[in-house]
C-alpha cells in the first residue's frame, strides 16, 4: 500500500470503529476494548495527534475530533495535505445538509482512491505485516528484543528493553518521543503511562506511530541510495574530465615540440669550417640519444592514455572522446611522420657536407702550395723578360742570352701542366661552394693573366734575340747541353719533391695500398734519375776539365740557365730526404685504415646478432598477443617478462651507439661487413618499444573489458580464435570484408544498412579496420550493465523531493562537498515558473552527463 492509502486506512479505520461499533474485530479481547473508556481516550489522542501532524502543514489543528470534523472542512483540508491533490470545492453553509455534503465529498474522495470504507480487513492486514516485518528486520541486531505483534509480545519486548536498560521506563519512553518529534518530525501521538501500564496496549495506535518511522526512515534511505548513485556517476565523470585534461596537456606539449624541432632538421644551411659541420653533427647526436627518446615514450604513452580513456567511456556507456582540433591520435600520428620524413635526410646531409668540407680544405691547401710554388717561380720573370740586355752584350753574350731563353721557353713550357692544375683546383672548388672561393677566384686570375703575360713577354724577348742573332754566332755548346738537360732534370725534380710532399686523403686499405704501389713504382725510378743526374753533372764536369786543358777562364755563370750543378745536388738530396718520409707516412696511414677496419667489424660484429634479435622479439611479442592458449593474465605476465627483457637489453643498444659513435668521430662512413646501420637499429628499437607497450596496453584494455562486463576466459578464447580466423593479414585487424565474413559465420543476419550501423560502432574514426578490442566490445555491448541518463535523473528527483528542480541547499545537504561542488557549477539555472530563485536544472544536467547534450 501506498503512503496516502494507509494514512487514508487509519483515517478510516478509526472513523469505521466509532460508527459502526467495532463489529468486525476477530480477536475477543479487542470487543472488551471497545467498552473501555481508557482505551477510547488513547485512541482519540492518538488520531488527534496523528491529525495534527499533517494539518499542522496547512495552519491548523484540531481539539476535539467530532466538533472539529463535524462541518466536514478540516477533514476535507486533511485528505488534501495527506494526497497533494485538491478536493472538490467545500460547500460554506452552516446548514446540517451543507455539513453532510462536505463530510459526503471526503467520504466520496476517499473511495476514489481504492479505500474500502466498511470490513476493511485484509487490506489492513497487508500494511499491518508489512510493518511487522519491517519492525522484526529492523530490531533482528539486538538481543532480547523479539517483536511478534502491536499489542502483548510489543509491550513484553518494551518491559525488556526497559529493565535492561534503567528503571525509569517512563522517562525513556519519553525521551524517545522527543527526540522522534525534534530530529524526525515525528508528532507524540502515544503517552508513556499508558504504554507502561496498560498490559494490552492499542495496536492500531502502536501501529500508526511506527508507521511515522517508517516513512522517516524509508525517505533517508532512498535518498542516501540517490546520493550515492550520483557520487558513483559524478566520480566517473571527474576521472574522465582528469584524463581528458591530461591528454590535450600532452598532446599540446609534444605537437608542440615537433613544431619546434622541424624547422631546426629542416635547416640544410652549411656551415663553412670542418668544426662547425662537425658540432652539427654531435647536436644531433645528442637529438637522436637525449632528445628525442623522452618524446617517443610521451607519443606511446599519448596513444595509451587515449585507448584507456575511451574503453572506460565505454564501459560507463559514455560517448566517445573527441579531443581539440589538430590533437587527434591520428594527427599526432601525422606530425611525428612528418618529424621522421625531415629528420631521416639530416644526418645524411650532415655527413655529406662533412666530406665536401673534407675535400674542400684538402682542394684548398693544395691550391695554395701549387700557387705559392708557381709564384715562386715566376717571381722576377716578367721583370727578367723585359730586361734589353742583349744591346749591350757581345756576340758570345747575345749567343748566351739566345740558348737561356730557350731555356728559360723550355721551362716555361714544363711549369705549363702546374697552371693547368691551378685552374682545375679553383673550378673544382667553386664547383663545391667553397666559402672562400673569391680569394680562390681573385688568386687564380692572377696567376692566368701573369701566365699570359710571361707568355707574351717571352715571344717577344724571342723576337728580339731573333733579331741580334745573326750578329752574334759565339755560344758554348756544352753550356746549352747543360742547360737543356738539367733544366727538365730539374723540373723532375721540382714535381717529385711536389709529389712527395702532397697531401692525401683515403678511406679504405685498398686505396692506401694503391698510393704506396704509385710510392714504389717512383721508386724503381730512382736509380734510372740518378743516372740522369750523372749525365748533367758530367757535363759541367766536361766544361771544368776543358776550361782548365784551355785555360779557359770561366765567369763561374752559366749563360744559359740559373741552375748551377750545386742545385741539383741540393734538390737531389732533398729527394733523397723526403723518400723516407713518404714512406713512414704511407705506413702510419695502412695502420689508421687497419683501424678504422677493425672499429667496421667491430660494429657488423654488434648490429648482425641486435637486429635479429629486435626482429625475433617483435615475432615473439605478436604470437602472444594472438596466443588463446592462457589467460588473459598469462599473456600479461608474459608481455611484462618479455618488456623486461627488452629493458635490460638496452646496454647493448648503448654500447653499439658508441662504437657508431667511434666510427663516426673515425670519418667512417660505409661498413661492407654489414647491412644493419645505426639508424635501422635505432628505428628497429623504436618499434619494438612502442609495440611491447602498445600490446600490453591492449591485453590491459582486454581485461577492463572483461571484467567490467562479466566475460568468461572461454568466451575471450572464442573471441579471439574467430577475430584470428578472419584476421586474414596477420596484423591484429579486419578489413570491412573480413569483419562481415566473421559475423555471418557466428549467425548475423546483416543487410547493407545494418552492417552499416555496425561499423560506425566498431569503427567510429572510419579508420577501414576493425581492432580486436573494439570486435570485444561490439560483441559484449549488449550484456553490460550501464547506468542511463534517466537513472540518474530519478535519483536528484529522490533527493529533490519529487520535484523538478533541485536547490543548492538539497545537494550540499545530501551529497559530499566535491561533489556537490561539482554539480553546482555545472548545472544550468531551472527556468520553470514553479522554481524559487536559484533553483538548478538537474535534467538538462543528467543528460549531458551521457552526452545527449552539452555539458
Amino acid at each position: 500500500m501506498t503512503a496516502v492509502e494507509t494514512q487514508m486506512t487509519y483515517s478510516n479505520s478509526y472513523t469505521i470503529h466509532h460508527e459502526e461499533a467495532y463489529m468486525t474485530q476477530e480477536e475477543d479481547w479487542d470487543r472488551d476494548l471497545l467498552l473501555d473508556p481508557a482505551w477510547e481516550k488513547q485512541q482519540r489522542k492518538t488520531f488527534t495527534a496523528w491529525c495534527n501532524s499533517h494539518l499542522r502543514k496547512a495552519g491548523t489543528q484540531i481539539e476535539n475530533i467530532e466538533e472539529d470534523f463535524r462541518n466536514g472542512l478540516k477533514l476535507m483540508l486533511l485528505l488534501e495535505v495527506i494526497s497533494g491533490e485538491r478536493l472538490p470545492k467545500p460547500d460554506k453553509g452552516k446548514m446540517r445538509f451543507h455539513k453532510i455534503a462536505n463530510v459526503n465529498k471526503a467520504l466520496d474522495f476517499i473511495c476514489s482512491k481504492g479505500v474500502k470504507l466498511v470490513s476493511i480487513g485484509a487490506e489492513e492486514t497487508s500494511a499491518k505485516e508489512g510493518l511487522l516485518l519491517w519492525c522484526q528486520r529492523k530490531t533482528a541486531p539486538y538481543r532480547n528484543v523479539n517483536v511478534q505483534n502491536f499489542h502483548i509480545r510489543w509491550a513484553c519486548n518494551a518491559e525488556l528493553w526497559r529493565a535492561r536498560r534503567t528503571d525509569d521506563p517512563i522517562g525513556n519512553l519519553n525521551t524517545a518521543f522527543d527526540v522522534a518529534e525534534k530530529f524526525l518530525d515525528i508528532p507524540k501521538m502515544l503517552d508513556a503511562e499508558d504504554i507502561v501500564n496498560t498490559p494490552k496496549p492499542d495496536e492500531k495506535a502502536i501501529m500508526t506511530y511506527v508507521s511515522c518511522f517508517y516513512h522517516a526512515f524509508a525517505g533517508a534511505e532512498q535518498a542516501e541510495t540517490a546520493a550515492n548513485r550520483i557520487c558513483k556517476v559524478l566520480a566517473v565523470n571527474q576521472e574522465n574530465e582528469k584524463l581528458m585534461e591530461e591528454y590535450e596537456k600532452l598532446a599540446s606539449e609534444l605537437l608542440e615540440w615537433i613544431r619546434r624541432t622541424i624547422p631546426w632538421l629542416e635547416n640544410r644551411t652549411a656551415e663553412q669550417t670542418m668544426r662547425a659541420m662537425q658540432q652539427k653533427l654531435e647536436d644531433f647526436r645528442d637529438y637522436r640519444r637525449i632528445h628525442k627518446p623522452p618524446r617517443v615514450q610521451e607519443k606511446c604513452q599519448l596513444e595509451i592514455n587515449f585507448n584507456t580513456l575511451q574503453t572506460k567511456l565505454r564501459l560507463s556507456n559514455r560517448p566517445a572522446f573527441m579531443p581539440s582540433e589538430g590533437k587527434m591520435v591520428s594527427d599526432i600520428a601525422n606530425a611525428w611522420k612528418g618529424l621522421e620524413q625531415v629528420e631521416k635526410g639530416y644526418e645524411e646531409w650532415l655527413l655529406t657536407e662533412i666530406r665536401r668540407l673534407e675535400r674542400l680544405d684538402h682542394l684548398a691547401e693544395k691550391f695554395k702550395q701549387k700557387c705559392a710554388m708557381h709564384e715562386s717561380w715566376t717571381s722576377g720573370k716578367e721583370d727578367l723578360l723585359s730586361q734589353k740586355d742583349y744591346e749591350s752584350a757581345s756576340l758570345m753574350e747575345i749567343r748566351a742570352l739566345m740558348r737561356k731563353h730557350e731555356a728559360f721557353e723550355s721551362d716555361l713550357a714544363a711549369h705549363q701542366d702546374r697552371v693547368e692544375q691551378i685552374a682545375a683546383i679553383a673550378q673544382e672548388l667553386n664547383e663545391l661552394d667553397y666559402h672562400d672561393a673569391a680569394t680562390v677566384n681573385a688568386r687564380c686570375q692572377g696567376i692566368c693573366d701573369q701566365w699570359d703575360n710571361l707568355g707574351t713577354l717571352t715571344q717577344k724577348r724571342r723576337d728580339a734575340l731573333e733579331r741580334v742573332e745573326k750578329l752574334w754566332e759565339t755560344i758554348d755548346q756544352l753550356y746549352l747541353e747543360f742547360a737543356k738537360r738539367a733544366a727538365p732534370f730539374n723540373n723532375w725534380m721540382d714535381g717529385a719533391v711536389e709529389d712527395l710532399q702532397d697531401m692525401f686523403i683515403v678511406h679504405s686499405i685498398e686505396e692506401i695500398q694503391s698510393l704506396i704501389t704509385a710510392h714504389d713504382q717512383f721508386k724503381a725510378t730512382l736509380p734510372e734519375a740518378d743516372k740522369e743526374r750523372m749525365a748533367t753533372m758530367g757535363i759541367h764536369n766536361e766544361i771544368l776539365k776543358i776550361a782548365q786543358t784551355y785555360g779557359i777562364k770561366l765567369s763561374g755563370i752559366n749563360p744559359y740557365t740559373n741552375l748551377s750543378p750545386q742545385d741539383i745536388s741540393t734538390k737531389w738530396d732533398t729527394v733523397k730526404h723526403l723518400v723516407p718520409l713518404r714512406d713512414q707516412m704511407l705506413q702510419e696511414e695502412v695502420a689508421r685504415q687497419q683501424a678504422n677496419e677493425r672499429l667496421r667489424r667491430q660494429f657488423a660484429a654488434q648490429a648482425n646478432i641486435i637486429g635479429p634479435w629486435i626482429q625475433t622479439k617483435m615475432e615473439e611479442i605478436s604470437h602472444v598477443s594472438v596466443d588463446i592458449a592462457g589467460s588473459l593474465e598469462e599473456q600479461m605476465n608474459s608481455l611484462k617478462q618479455y618488456e623486461q627483457n627488452i629493458i635490460n637489453y638496452k646496454s647493448n643498444i648503448d654500447k653499439l651507439e658508441g662504437d657508431h659513435q667511434l666510427s663516426q668521430e673515425s670519418l667512417i662512413f660505409d661498413n661492407k661487413h654489414t647491412n644493419y646501420t645505426m639508424e635501422h637499429i635505432r628505428v628497429g628499437w623504436e618499434q619494438l618499444l612502442t609495440t611491447i607497450a602498445r600490446t600490453i596496453n591492449e591485453v590491459e584494455n582486454q581485461i577492463l573489458t572483461r571484467d567490467a562486463k562479466g566475460i568468461s576466459q572461454e568466451q575471450l578464447n572464442e573471441f579471439r580464435a574467430s577475430f584470428n580466423h578472419f584476421d586474414r593479414k596477420r596484423n591484429g585487424m579486419m578489413d570491412p570484408d573480413d569483419f562481415r565474413a566473421c559475423l555471418i559465420s557466428m549467425g548475423y543476419d546483416l543487410g547493407e544498412v545494418e552492417f552499416a550501423r555496425i561499423m560506425t560502432l566498431v569503427d567510429p574514426n572510419n579508420t577501414g579496420v576493425v581492432t580486436f578490442q573494439a570486435f570485444i566490445d561490439f560483441m559484449t555491448r549488449e550484456t553490460a550493465e550501464t547506468d542511463t541518463a534517466e537513472q540518474v535523473m530519478a535519483s536528484f528527483k529522490i533527493l529533490a523531493s519529487d520535484k523538478n528542480y533541485i536547490t543548492v541547499e538539497e545537494l550540499r545537504r545530501e551529497l559530499p562537498p566535491e561533489q556537490a561542488e561539482y554539480c553546482i557549477t555545472r548545472m544550468t539555472r531551472y527556468i520553470g515558473a514553479d522554481g524559487p530563485p536559484g533553483a538548478l536544472d538537474y535534467i538538462s544536467f543528467s543528460s549531458a552527463l551521457y552526452g545527449e547534450s552539452d555539458l
